[in-house]
């Protein structure tokens, strides 16, 4: 069986990449099954530096505050305020940490350095300002989409004054109330107040694309871009904490849809604008339906952001999922022999790229075994996901760093 796997396996480089696609994808996601390995990290920014140099992406996107990262985009196309400042304020999850999205920070801004805007490399965070705890306040969504329509149409159609919107929102910490994510009735999601915002939320986005060709004519493209980010961002928000209010059984779904919905409108909207790279959970790209077990519900079950974004896009979306052998040093060890990561963790060849769909075939008479994680922090592949999935990178072992991953364009 090993034999037969080991024809599947290929180093990990843009041209073996491209050979198992294709066409060259509009959205490439690479993801990941644990957060924060340095290993994981920079095979990704290395696989991403040769893609951008020899593909011509123009776009990294990562699993971050899609508002928080236009911070890190003004740093790497303008030099705006200094790398210290800008992986502190620039990244949701406390990502900024990481040395590898350090590395990769660092990387696109001397990138860029000396380029034309036309040909600069740009940076997204895609998810929406949402963490485990809870949502973020719909203040700066809302604000940001309202003052640009001030500055380009007549005051007369804006559906509500900025006074307005500050007088509903009221203080932010009611808002991010933590208490909210367990006790649906510590949400202001449903208060009257929230529900004038959706309304008023909806008219400012229904404005904004209705008044599309003036914008752009009295802006830019640029800054049309960002007004739609903050519109998405500001519905999106409202739904979300609507849904943070609700007390039928159809909440949690409601919540985890929405999210990956909100990934997979930002993903759209940056394929539209040219060939993006993406960095996120295996869990958030997959093509599969997603499914989660909380305390003492049933299963529940969404359709991840890869999905969605797969279903529109076709064959200009691929996906490569990430697999360990092992995280020693988080007390996973070596994988079972029955299982995939235990078939690919006996070949020679390390780290590797996988053809997941003749990896299929070639297990069709022997389904793998599912493996179970001891460390709630790693998700194993699901063998039944290896048909929907363009390619599997896998690393047999993931290392404790003690020195920050080397990254350089040499």
């Amino acid at each position: 069986m090993t034999a037969g796997i080991s024809d599947t396996a290929h180093v990990v480089d843009p041209a073996t990449v491209m050979g198992l696609l294709p066409a060259r994808p509009r959205l490439l996601a690479l993801g990941e099954p644990t957060h924060g390995e340095d290993d994981l990290l920079e095979l990704r920014n290395d696989l991403f530096r040769q893609l951008v140099e020899q593909e011509g992406y123009r776009t990294i996107a990562i699993e971050s505050d899609c508002m928080m990262g236009l911070v890190v985009d003004d740093y790497v196309t303008s030099g705006t305020s200094t790398l210290d400042d800008v992986m502190e304020r620039g990244f949701s999850h406390e990502w900024g940490a990481f040395a590898g999205n350090r590395e990769l920070v660092r990387w696109m801004h001397a990138y860029n350095d000396g380029r034309p805007a036309s040909e600069q490399l740009r940076f997204a965070g895609f998810d929406g300002p949402l963490e485990i705890t809870g949502a973020a306040s719909p203040r700066q969504a809302l604000t940001e989409l309202h003052a640009c329509l001030t500055a380009w149409v007549a005051a007369d159609l804006l559906p509500c004054t900025a006074e307005t919107l500050d007088r509903l929102l009221d203080a932010d910490d009611r808002w991010t109330n933590p208490a909210a994510m367990m006790d649906p009735s510590q949400s202001v999601g449903q208060t009257p107040d929230a529900t004038q915002l959706r309304l008023l939320a909806d008219d400012l986005v229904t404005l904004l694309d209705a008044h599309t060709p003036q914008l752009i004519a009295a802006s830019s493209q640029e800054d049309w871009h960002r007004a739609r980010l903050y519109g998405r961002t500001a519905t999106g928000l409202l739904r979300y904490h609507y849904w943070m209010a609700d007390t039928s059984p159809s909440r949690m779904p409601w919540l985890l849809s929405l999210r990956d919905s909100m990934m997979a409108a930002n993903l759209l909207a940056l394929a539209e604008r040219g060939p993006t790279l993406v960095s996120a959970h295996n869990g958030h790209l997959q093509r599969d339906k997603s499914t989660m077990r909380m305390w003492d519900q049933p299963l529940l079950e969404w359709w991840s952001a890869g999905a969605i974004v797969s279903a529109h896009l076709g064959e200009e979306y691929a996906f490569l999922a990430t697999a360990l052998g092992t995280i020693r040093h988080q007390g996973v060890g070596a994988p079972p022999p029955d299982t995939v990561e235990g078939l690919l963790y006996a070949l020679p060849q390390q780290p590797c790229l996988i053809d997941a769909r003749q990896l299929a075939a070639a297990l069709a008479d022997a389904t793998p075994a599912h493996r179970e994680s001891p460390w709630y922090g790693y998700s194993p592949l699901d063998p039944a996901h290896l048909a929907g999935t363009d390619g599997i990178v896998f690393v047999k072992d993931a290392r404790r760093s003690e020195t920050p991953p080397a990254f350089s364009n040499d």
